[in-house]
């Protein structure tokens, strides 16, 4: 008996749904990582997954600026770096939809006219040849069933890869706030630097005018007021130095919000800097959300998918396709025709011989599955020594500063005894110059040392992945 059409659709889709529990390939499981239980540098860590799940906060608010909060707020919408790992995050998830749609039958309509001649042997007397028309239309199908499970392991890789995007836009987006972050900080550093010398250049400007007296009146030498003019050029020099700094890095920020540097502009401000205090018992959930390590384990599992892909090629390809179609000699005849066509088919294909470029194939691909494992652990332990150093700096940064206070605050006292010496004809005017040069390089490297704990607390925000805040 001839088989119906309802016959064998039904055969066929019993086959496909039997063959369809074959997949090949590895089941993906996360690389395992260091057995960290606590930093070296702080008690309360605990080991902590790679992830990159948890929502972010403003973390620059934390050091209570309103215009760092509000450049920064300007990032996510124009700094151009975070804008094409956006972008590159909507094709990733363009192409999972694209790759998505491979499970699903294709179906296509098709249609024809052809006007056709044909010329009999008794054209030579004029009569010959024949002239007719015809139409069809036809629709039909194909699908691939996804036997071994390739397709969806296409399916699974694009999706880690959309993934790995993802977390790579958030990588972008904490790069840009994280350097916005410093380069405003700095800026402010260089303000409060620049409102230094000039109260310096202020008291430089009087000790030359005393020299200058004391020369006049005959009580002190040349040289001393050769001195006193040559520190203060430096000193003046150094001034105009920052307002180059200052210049570089009002550029910079215009670039990382995404304007001419021509159209922007930071006024200065006083500078009261404030570092935020970071607990010693930080969750150990703040280290799953750094962002390079997400997307280094989507990549293990990318490649992991890959395999799969691979090893599919040993095993025959199977693909369905159906058709049914009309045709008729005039249009009219075309859908009332009483003949018609339909196919049903079943096809298998498989590479017997092909000096085992398979097997080349699945290689490279566990080669690469083990690069990525390398390379997505290589990540995790640097992330461990990235927020290792800033703790570490974090601590020895205020000890620090607390040092170069009580250096600058003597210095201070210093100087003015010294210049009280020189006024009163005890010391030298090489002595002056020396105490002043030491007190101006002790509240230099004081307000640097300020500066280098804000910097710090920003770097150990990123290191932690960013969006922290106190009290969550």
């Amino acid at each position: 008996m001839r088989p119906t059409l309802h016959s064998c659709k039904l055969l066929v889709a019993v086959l496909a749904v039997a063959l369809g529990g074959c997949a090949v390939g590895p089941a993906y499981q996360r690389p395992a990582t260091p057995d960290i239980s606590s930093f070296k540098e702080a008690a309360g860590w605990v080991h902590a997954a790679p992830a990159d799940a948890l929502e972010r906060g403003p973390w620059w608010s934390l050091f209570g600026d309103p215009v760092l909060d509000q450049l920064a707020a300007r990032v996510d919408v124009s700094n151009q770096n975070v804008a094409a790992a956006v972008a590159a995050y909507a094709q990733a998830r363009a192409v999972v939809r694209e790759q998505r749609a491979s499970l699903f039958p294709v179906v296509s309509l098709n249609g024809g006219a052809n006007r056709s001649h044909s010329s009999s042997s008794s054209s030579a007397s004029g009569s010959g040849g024949r002239t007719g028309n015809s139409y069809d239309v036809s629709i039909g199908g194909s699908w691939e069933p996804d036997v071994w499970g390739r397709l969806g392991r296409v399916v699974d890789s694009a999706s880690a890869s959309a993934q790995a995007s993802e977390a790579d836009l958030a990588s972008a987006r904490l790069s840009a706030q994280g350097e916005l972050a410093v380069n405003y900080l700095t800026l402010r550093q260089v303000d409060a630097q620049k409102t230094l010398l000039e109260g310096t250049l202020a008291g430089f400007q009087r000790s030359l005018e005393i020299t200058q007296n004391r020369y006049t009146a005959g009580i002190a030498a040349r040289t001393d007021v050769l001195q006193a003019q040559t520190q203060l050029a430096n000193a003046q020099a150094d001034d105009v130095g920052l307002l180059r700094q200052r210049a570089q890095l009002e550029h910079a920020l215009a670039v990382l919000v995404g304007e001419a540097p021509a159209d922007f502009s930071v006024a200065p401000k006083a500078w009261k800097p404030s570092v935020p205090e970071i607990p010693v018992g930080i969750p150990s959930t703040l280290l799953q959300r750094r962002p390079d390590i997400a997307s280094a384990e989507r990549a293990v599992a990318v490649a992991n998918e890959q395999i799969g892909i691979a090893r599919s090629a040993y095993y025959p390809s199977v693909s369905l396709g159906a058709s049914y179609g009309l045709g008729a000699s005039r249009v009219a005849d075309l859908f009332s025709a009483s003949s018609s066509v339909w196919s049903l088919g079943l096809s298998a294909a498989q590479a017997l011989f092909n000096a085992g470029a398979t097997t080349a194939r699945v290689q490279g691909s566990e080669a690469a599955h083990a690069q990525a494992v390398a390379r997505y652990r290589q990540t995790v332990l640097t992330a461990f020594q990235g927020v290792e150093d800033q703790l570490s700096a974090t601590r020895v940064l205020l000890t620090q500063q607390d040092l170069r206070r009580q250096a600058s605050e003597a210095a201070d006292q210093v100087e003015q005894q010294v210049l009280n010496r020189y006024r009163s004809g005890q010391v030298s005017y090489t002595e002056v110059i020396t105490a002043q040069a030491t007190a101006l390089s002790a509240r230099r490297a004081l307000v640097q040392a300020l500066a280098d704990r804000q910097t710090t607390a920003v770097a150990l925000i990123q290191s932690l992945g960013g969006g922290w805040q106190a009290g969550r």
